[in-house]
């Protein structure tokens, strides 16, 4: 007997093993530092469909360092692009910790729940009477004092890891399972350019990796790329039990053969070889050309007209 494929619960919502895939929209600090575009934000994805709504809680001097971004001489990644100091442009997109409250009721007028990554360990603290879940990002896979914190709250917890070698990950899996299980490992490609040449790196395969390694284990997809297609190809993965979905039942009918009587047969008749071919389409109980040579010497239990399927109660 198969085991239970592994699922969270959030807010009376089940996620993972056979429950519908869930959406996180992840507005991080795309508020630009203004309140109401943050609330226009989750309205906007509460109507795209997402499940929940994510933000990121940092100030600039506890994530970034001026003084060693500054050494670095040039920004590089998406960060090329910036016109201003990283420092600064972290300084500008910090939430208000004052907004907490009207993100997390904003979130529940628009009927979802409210999420958060807090990169710093107080924090953690700060946020927690505010969230049902947390969430770590990849670039706090070694920093696994965050990752026990947030772990020792109790609560699910989504961590992420882009950048991150299969030893790293493994590392913060242990550190976090030692404390909470109810984990939910993300595999990720950190690269927050938007170029179509990331899809050559998003490895969903590694899904399939973590599974080994993890079977007890919620998988999901942190996702940095452009459109749909690297989701819709990481919700196709699925669980990996390979039976006839909901949308296949149909055609199974109608495509499939079943053993068909090629003239018409009279009851107590033995069966030879060429009284059935394999024909479609293929009645849900009926016998497939899987068992056609298994039936030659039986005995038909009634009258079976050229053309009519061929049923395993049919056979003495």
């Amino acid at each position: 007997m198969n085991s239970p494929l592994p699922f969270l619960e959030i807010q009376c919502r089940k996620i993972g093993g056979l429950n519908p895939t869930y959406f996180i929209a992840d507005i991080a600090a795309n508020h630009d530092g203004d309140l109401e575009r943050a609330k226009d934000l989750i309205y906007l994805a509460a109507e795209a469909g997402a499940d929940a709504a994510k933000f990121q809680h940092f100030q600039a001097d506890t994530i970034v360092s001026d003084h060693g971004f500054k050494k670095l001489k040039t920004q590089q990644s998406h960060q090329a692009n910036w016109k201003d100091s990283v420092f600064n442009v972290y300084k500008a997109a910090s939430v208000n910790l004052d907004w907490t409250a009207t993100l997390k009721e904003t979130c529940q007028k628009a009927g979802i729940p409210f999420f958060t990554t807090p990169y710093a360990l107080d924090l953690v603290e700060y946020i927690d009477d505010h969230v049902p879940a947390y969430k770590i990002g990849s670039g706090d896979i070694t920093w696994l004092e965050m990752i026990e914190r947030v772990a020792s709250k109790q609560k699910p917890y989504f961590l992420a890891t882009g950048a991150a070698t299969t030893d790293e990950v493994h590392r913060a899996v242990c550190a976090a399972l030692a404390i909470n299980p109810r984990l939910a490992l993300m595999q990720c490609n950190t690269n927050y350019t938007g170029s179509v040449e990331n899809f050559k790196y998003i490895q969903l395969n590694v899904l399939k990796t973590y599974r080994a390694m993890y079977p007890d284990m919620v998988l999901g997809l942190s996702d940095h790329t452009p459109g749909h297609a690297t989701v819709l190809g990481a919700v196709a993965l699925g669980n990996g039990i390979k039976k006839i979905e909901d949308n296949e039942k149909e055609t199974v009918v109608v495509q499939r053969r079943s053993l068909r009587a090629s003239a018409d047969l009279s009851k107590a008749q033995v069966i030879k070889t060429g009284d059935f071919v394999a024909l479609r389409p293929c009645p849900v109980d009926a016998m497939t050309p899987v068992g056609i040579e298994a039936i030659v010497g039986r005995t038909l239990r009634r009258d079976i007209p050229a053309g009519d399927y061929l049923r395993v109660t049919d056979l003495e």
